[in-house]
């Protein structure tokens, strides 16, 4: 299951690292040459012909921040590659690995400063950067292209997608970046990227698009525009630049095994940010939509084992109790299709879809049950929490006398009192038991394991090893290729499709 949680702070050393530069850390500059190559190396397939004249329009409206963080914000210990409590910190450890880095430099003040990048988006001062360029800060300070320093105001930020919004006043109307069309953007295209590397100065650094859609488990706006132009600590925050000269992207972490760039960056795609940007300058913070299920790919072999014409939707492992999910009817077991009037095609669409909807709308909600569509009303909740937020599963392959069940291999027996106990399960928890699994099964291949307990066969519910048996066997006297079970394993529930075996 993918977890959202609020926060991220200061770049990493390993693993996709954050771009935010700790003032210490600038002291490193020309002493590392491996990563001054590493620079130097990205970025070679560019389209012909000089940038001069956008970076001569787009240059002014680029800025420095410079934060002071206060002191009891930071360990002494070291700290997380993400701040212990962000959007991409346990995601990407899991995803890249982890490693920790030394805290700034502690200033006499007991303080420490750190620096990131934005850009002037309204001529009367209004700027974009990342949230975690200015989380947990006490002052926050932006540096003009003409060294002008200014004081800046949060306007508003939002940790889930990672934008924040500052305002200064500076007198007179400010060089601006106008926003670009992200979703035209096509792997190959040339891109920019503006912004203080290692707080050496404003620079900019040439690539192209690497992919499209880089989804790095981070929460529900995943949709990373992968980049090759080097970007490095310090450039949070700047702005991604297409072609045209407009922003395309808020470049916002990298991939680095050596605390350098090595030419794997991430950006916010511009459509993505356009929208939530603009409600920040408006309200001042978001709240994000919440239904309260935990959500699967449908893969072929569920498609198949359920009946759907393609693999498509989201299909509800879960549905946690007291949520706008089970008020509407939506059961474990249905694959969400549609909603909002928006078809849903994958878990990650579903999640995207209900945090951008207002909190108290009522929606229709497609379901995929039993062969067939339900329609059902659903009461979008407020996500005001950071711990609750449709999640997306990668797709885990997480009794008296036992019963044979051959055609995948497991072993089967009654849920009793002690084995509910032994098991950590629920009093109430009734199902069938995993006793044992055949290696050389299609079961085992699956990643079922004993104790692990069979909830339901094919979206029905099964109370009993007999009933699971009786489940299983009708679903290959249908002609089905794969059974689909729903399988608790500790406090965990997901669903397994499982072949048949052949022969």
């Amino acid at each position: 299951m993918t977890r959202i949680i609020e926060r991220h702070r200061v770049a990493a050393l390993l693993g996709v690292a954050l771009l935010v530069l700790p003032i210490a850390a600038s002291s490193l500059v020309g002493t590392r040459p491996a990563q001054a190559a590493a620079a130097q190396g990205s970025g070679t397939a560019l389209a012909q012909g000089s940038f001069a004249a956008i970076v001569s329009a787009d240059k002014p409206a680029v800025v420095t921040i410079t934060t002071t963080l206060k002191a009891e914000n930071a360990s002494a210990d070291g700290i997380s590659p993400f701040g212990g409590i962000s959007p991409f910190d346990q995601q990407f450890r899991d995803f890249f690995g982890e490693r920790q880095m030394p805290m700034p430099e502690q200033r006499p003040s007991g303080k420490a400063e750190a620096l990131g990048s934005g850009f002037i988006l309204t001529g009367d001062g209004y700027i974009v950067t990342n949230n975690h360029v200015i989380d947990k800060v006490s002052t926050i300070r932006v540096t003009l292209d003409d060294g002008t320093e200014l004081p800046a105001k949060l306007v508003g930020a939002d940790p889930k997608s990672d934008l924040a919004v500052l305002k200064i006043d500076s007198g007179k109307s400010l060089a601006t970046i106008a926003w670009g069309e992200s979703d035209k953007l096509r792997a190959g295209d040339p891109i920019l990227a503006i912004g203080n590397p290692f707080g050496i100065g404003t620079t900019v650094t040439a690539g192209i698009v690497s992919a499209r859609g880089r989804d790095l488990h981070s929460g529900p706006y995943d949709d990373f525009i992968q980049i090759d132009a080097p970007i490095n600590h310090g450039n949070s925050g700047g702005p991604l630049v297409g072609a045209d000269g407009t922003v395309v992207g808020i470049n916002t972490a990298i991939y680095s095994p050596n605390g350098g760039s090595v030419g794997v960056g991430f950006a916010i795609p511009s459509d993505q940010a356009q929208r939530v940007v603009a409600r920040l300058m408006k309200d001042g913070s978001i709240e994000h939509g919440f239904i309260g299920v935990q959500i699967q790919p449908v893969t072929s072999d569920v498609a198949d084992a359920i009946g759907l014409a393609k693999p498509a939707g989201a299909l509800v492992a879960k549905v946690d109790e007291g949520t706008p999910a089970a008020a509407a009817g939506i059961r474990s077991g249905d694959v969400i299709t549609m909603l909002d009037g928006k078809a849903v095609n994958s878990p990650r669409e579903l999640s995207r879809i209900v945090a951008d909807l207002a909190p108290g709308t009522k929606e229709g909600v497609t379901v995929w049950r039993d062969g067939s569509d339900k329609n059902l009303s659903i009461t979008i909740g407020n996500n005001d929490d950071g711990d609750r937020q449709v999640l997306a599963d990668a797709g885990g392959k997480s009794g008296e006398t036992a019963q044979r069940v051959p055609t995948i291999g497991v072993q089967l027996g009654d849920l009793t009192a002690d084995m509910r106990q032994s098991l950590g399960l629920p009093k109430g928890e009734s199902g069938a038991v995993v006793e044992g699994v055949n290696p050389d099964k299609p079961a085992a291949e699956m990643g079922l394991q004993p104790g692990d307990v069979i909830l339901s066969v094919n979206q029905k519910p099964v109370t009993s090893a007999r009933e699971a048996k009786a489940a299983v066997a009708e679903a290959g006297k249908a002609g089905r290729k794969a059974v689909l079970l729903l399988v608790q394993r500790q406090d965990e529930q997901s669903f397994v499709t499982v072949p048949f075996a052949a022969g």
